[in-house]
């Protein structure tokens, strides 16, 4: 009998479902997992995490610490090759391929999610498509951007490559004048943002967005289904020349190098990601599953109030980070420098050039497997809405 532990993030999203169908496992295996805060999971050491825990719930940009450190083991050890390859076929997006490095899958796509917009029915009725729609409601004081801890970052990187760039796909971070423009955007959206906006996590800011009127519309923020209603609703992030621009996040369930999983855990893993599991129990226990066929599924969608059909296409046009070594800390420290532009307390040019020497030593170690994949998913430059012509100055 082996008592296994797991560490998932402290929200109905990540602890419910996994909670409701843990417990005893089968020959008198046990399964209970702990939680840590969101801003644990987004920025926690990977190594040092799988020290302590038998299955780890990761992000995707946490896979170059984890395999610099051996600290989690390739599936293809665990399951057979049919088996990994019916999940890479049902998963949604990009969602399996961001955990797949070195020609190996390393954890299971349990819940996707990538950045889309948000928006209050009662105070915009209908959604931006382009990024002059945002900015004509960013003028009126009804937009908020998503800028605490790494969004600063992510929602910088969402933008360029809506303006048809690839960051962190060569030498260099960004296309520099692509960067340019992306950053003037996103300055320019947050510049009437409500205050302490910019304080908030994802969590944080969708509650606000519900619960007060002083915002009425997000343009990049990882969406949550617990939080689509009658009144909040989600939607896709807005385009340029038809190409949308998202940074997929989501969690995985990875295995650690200290775990001896038995035949019941794995059979507990297979079932969570079964298509029957993931369209049924995973939603109807707040979690945001990880296969097309929920997302596609009608009572499913309609459930959840046209969450899934409404970002659907988002999600299968998102963007993969790169997946080096070091890049947690770096995403932080690059968040604070966006942060600091946006707050017209640096210039654009120096923190681009910042964030080029920060990023340098990453792509420079990297083998190259850890940011293949790192592009945006195939078909991206061709979702989404048609672009409006005001902006014709962003295009690179």
């Amino acid at each position: 009998m082996t008592d296994y532990v797991g560490l998932t993030w402290d929200h109905p999203r990540g602890r419910n479902a996994l909670d409701a169908a843990s417990g005893d496992l089968r020959d008198g295996d046990t399964l209970r997992w702990e939680v840590q805060s969101l801003e644990g999971f987004e920025s926690a050491p990977i190594d040092e995490l799988a020290r302590h825990y038998d299955l780890l719930v990761l992000d995707h940009p946490h896979l170059g610490d984890a395999l610099a450190s051996d600290g989690i083991r390739p599936l293809d050890e665990l399951f057979d090759e049919d088996q990994l390859r019916a999940w890479a076929d049902a998963a949604v997006g990009p969602s399996i391929a961001s955990y797949r490095m070195d020609g190996r899958l390393w954890a299971l796509p349990l819940d996707a999610a990538t950045q889309v917009s948000a928006r209050r029915r009662d105070l915009v009725v209908d959604a931006p498509q382009t990024w002059d729609d945002a900015l004509v409601l960013a003028e009126r004081g009804l937009v908020a951007t998503s800028l605490a801890g790494p969004h600063a970052f992510l929602s910088l990187c969402s933008i360029a490559v809506s303006l048809g760039d690839d960051p962190g796909r060569g030498s260099a971070l960004f296309d520099h004048d692509i960067a340019l423009r992306a950053l003037d955007l996103l300055t320019r959206l947050s510049a009437n943002a409500p205050e302490g906006t910019e304080l908030l996590n994802p969590i944080g800011l969708l509650d606000r967005l519900r619960d007060r009127g002083d915002i009425g519309y997000i343009p990049l923020v990882y969406g949550y289904v617990t939080h689509s209603s009658p009144t909040l609703a989600f939607g896709p992030a807005p385009a340029f020349a038809g190409r949308i621009g998202s940074t997929i996040g989501g969690t995985g369930i990875a295995v650690t190098r200290r775990s001896e999983p038995s035949s019941a855990l794995l059979a507990h893993l297979r079932h969570l990601l079964s298509g029957e599991v993931q369209t049924g129990f995973i939603p109807q226990h707040d979690g945001q599953p990880g296969l097309r066929a929920a997302w596609t599924d009608a009572a499913v969608d309609a459930a959840a109030h046209g969450f899934y059909s409404q970002t659907l296409s988002t999600i299968e046009a998102s963007w993969v980070r790169p997946r080096v070594a070091g890049y947690i800390p770096f995403q932080s420290a690059a968040s604070a420098v966006v942060r600091a532009v946006v707050a017209g307390e640096r210039s654009a040019d120096g923190a681009l050039g910042e964030l080029e020497e920060r990023f340098a030593p990453l792509a420079g170690a990297s083998t190259g497997s850890a940011t293949q994949g790192a592009g945006a998913s195939t078909g991206s430059a061709t979702q989404g809405a048609g672009a409006s012509t005001s902006l014709q100055e962003v295009r690179p």
